[in-house]
């Protein structure tokens, strides 16, 4: 059993992780050298375990399709005074195995053991199969 515990959040406005990695980098001259950084509502309870050595792993256009490693938890004020949870993340963004995922609001608790493999090095770049086809493909364990 592991001794961490991953995050799984929605990366609302993305069609593609290419739009995750394009966003985040146009963001980043606001954030500390070295770090992206996602501010989400809620502090994780299990922030020790997040801490060590948990990613966040996000879902594109409904599946799991890439995560970032989770280097730190800061709070932050917004404008309208209410404090919020940034996730300072590893710059890299590692692709997943494309893993189905049904909408839902913040974030939710990802066990490692139930987490999608990483793609091996080099095929991030593959040709990507017809959406329909991956997800078919996911949804039966394919994939």
């Amino acid at each position: 059993m592991a001794d961490f515990v991953n995050l799984l959040k929605l990366c609302v406005g993305a069609d593609s992780v290419e739009d995750l990695e394009d966003w985040q980098q146009s963001q980043a001259h606001r954030w500390p050298e070295g770090r992206a950084v996602h501010v989400t509502r809620m502090w994780p309870k299990r922030e020790s375990e997040v801490l060590a050595g948990g990613s966040l792993y996000w879902v594109i256009k409904g599946q799991v399709l890439a995560r970032q490693r989770i280097l730190g938890l800061e709070r932050v004020s917004g404008g309208d005074g209410v404090e919020r949870c940034a996730l300072l993340l590893d710059p890299q963004v590692i692709r997943t195995q494309a893993a189905p995922r049904r909408p839902f609001q913040g974030w939710r608790y990802l066990a490692p053991d139930d987490s999608p493999r990483d793609l091996p090095p080099g095929r991030a770049q593959d040709d990507a199969l017809p959406e329909d086809l991956a997800r078919a493909l996911a949804e039966i364990g394919l994939r």
